[in-house]
């Protein structure tokens, strides 16, 4: 630790601490609230933004950190920095070498989210790691391949490799495979993988398969192109260096936005068709043509890479969609997807959303915002509020295989804003609601559904905090029963 720290500047030693609080990890003094508590007496927790920090009390955090896969995470957000600083020299060094595919590899890797989405843990077995190299014949090399994967929820709760597309720069196909997971499998995600349980018989490509064909396709400095490319290559267990990620190289001038264009918006904004109609399942070779088109599309100057407009459409329609979700969480692994349908009423549609080792969670897309508002009224639930103030329901449930449980339901927006919502509708008209979005108040305005993710952690933590502590309860209250025995034998 003391190696890495020593090379460190300030603004990795934050995101290092930012993402071990972002994973729940703790040193020796705990967590890094915890630690500060302890550290700095004087301003303690209220000072708890490590950007504010100094280096001496983030370096001093980080420090407590002695288990070997926790020092391992930490080296490889360190070497996330050092492909940026690779690049860099190579640029200084040989600014007339730089091609415009590299231009586009350095864009990302210099992109502010590059390193939280790309510390994969590629330390543990079954990953295969392409590193970074300063040989100008590879930096220099443009050859590029386009990939994309679907994957699948298993039942231990992880997610795996079902299907995989890769294609040139001339959109000629060379990888296209289904992939045998060789895991039980709880949820296919046919309406988004188009993979069922049939179109597994017989497969027995493997993931190590897989990687094996990438190796293959990737030598030579050869360029991974990908949109939101971290999760392809997290599927993949691939760590790749050069890569050209097509959410981070447009950009929105008025700002950062809240959320990465999706490959559908760039695709009818930049290169003027439609990606796939509402409603249709992935299509993987589809969806890694269109990275390609977009990529070549940059690198022949066809397209700039302005996206603001489409963001700030893209932000408003993203607020009206929100006020017809509905936010399902902490449901268990062996409910699938299609059982929801028995515990919620009305009609929806499932987004797949965050994957832990006994629960997952996933949005109920509604019509609109009065279908998602008028199903959860209609929940039979205990009515309480999340972290943020949402309201939200515990609901009970038994299905009709007979498997019984609970989960929790939670609105998207806070009430206000969906009551300011209706009455910006009713004054209109009912017509397009996008530009009186515009005019509600900040403080009306859905927060990100990031934050909904991350109430559900909150919430899922404090389940779990307190049922080990009905737990422990219990035992104390097992061990005084048995102690008041002994005694009493003892007596006699």
């Amino acid at each position: 630790m003391d190696e890495i720290l020593a090379s460190a500047k300030k603004e990795m030693l934050v995101e290092m601490v930012k993402l071990a609080q972002k994973k729940g990890m703790a040193g020796s003094k705990g967590g890094w609230k915890e630690f500060l508590k302890v550290y700095d007496k004087k301003y303690g927790t209220s000072l708890s933004d490590p950007s504010r920090r100094d280096i001496d009390s983030l370096d001093a955090f980080l420090k407590t950190f002695t288990k070997s896969d926790d020092l391992k995470f930490f080296k490889k957000i360190r070497q996330c920095h050092s492909n940026r600083d690779k690049l860099e020299q190579f640029k200084k060094a040989s600014p007339d070498d730089e091609t415009a595919e590299q231009k586009l590899v350095r864009l990302t890797l210099m992109h502010p989210q590059y390193p939280i989405d790309y510390c994969f843990p590629s330390y543990e077995e079954e990953w295969m790691v392409k590193k970074c190299s300063k040989k100008s014949r590879i930096m220099k090399s443009t050859k590029m391949i386009a990939v994309d994967c679907e994957m699948v929820l298993c039942e231990d709760g992880t997610e795996a490799l079902v299907k995989v597309c890769a294609v040139d720069r001339n959109l000629q196909v060379k990888l296209d495979a289904v992939v045998n997971p060789k895991k039980a499998i709880a949820d296919y995600r046919t309406d988004i993988t188009g993979v069922s349980a049939i179109d597994l018989d017989g497969v027995t490509c493997s993931l190590p398969d897989v990687q094996e064909s990438m190796k293959k396709l990737l030598s030579h400095g050869t360029i991974l192109v990908g949109h939101s490319l971290n999760n392809d290559l997290q599927a993949l267990k691939l760590d790749h260096a050069r890569v050209i990620d097509t959410s981070y190289i447009f950009k929105d001038a008025n700002g950062p936005t809240r959320k990465k264009p999706s490959l559908s918006l760039l695709c009818k904004a930049k290169l003027g068709y439609e990606l796939r109609k509402p409603g249709n399942p992935h299509n993987c070779l589809d969806d890694a043509c269109a990275a390609m088109k977009l990529v070549l599309a940059r690198l022949e100057s066809r397209v700039d890479d302005d996206i603001s407009e489409e963001m700030k459409e893209l932000d408003a329609r993203r607020k009206e969609l929100d006020a017809g979700r509905l936010f399902v969480h902490r449901i268990p692994v062996n409910v699938l997807g299609k059982d929801l349908q028995e515990v919620i009423p009305g009609n929806f549609t499932l987004q797949m959303k965050i994957s832990r080792k006994n629960t997952y969670s996933a949005f109920a897309i509604f019509k609109n915002m009065e279908e998602a508002n008028e199903a959860f009224e209609n929940l039979e639930g205990d009515l309480e509020k999340d972290l943020s103030g949402r309201a939200q329901k515990l609901v009970k449930f038994k299905l009709g295989s007979g498997l019984s449980g609970g989960l929790y339901v939670c609105k998207t927006c806070h009430d206000d804003y969906v009551k300011q919502l209706k009455s910006n509708k009713r004054s209109n008209g009912d017509e397009d609601i996008s530009g009186t979005l515009k005019k509600l108040r900040t403080d009306q305005i859905c927060e990100p559904i990031q934050d909904t993710y991350q109430c559900a952690a909150h919430l899922e933590e404090i389940q779990r905090l307190k049922e080990e502590l009905s737990h422990r309860d219990q035992e104390i209250s097992n061990l005084n029963r048995i102690i008041v025995a002994l005694t009493r034998k003892q007596g006699l």
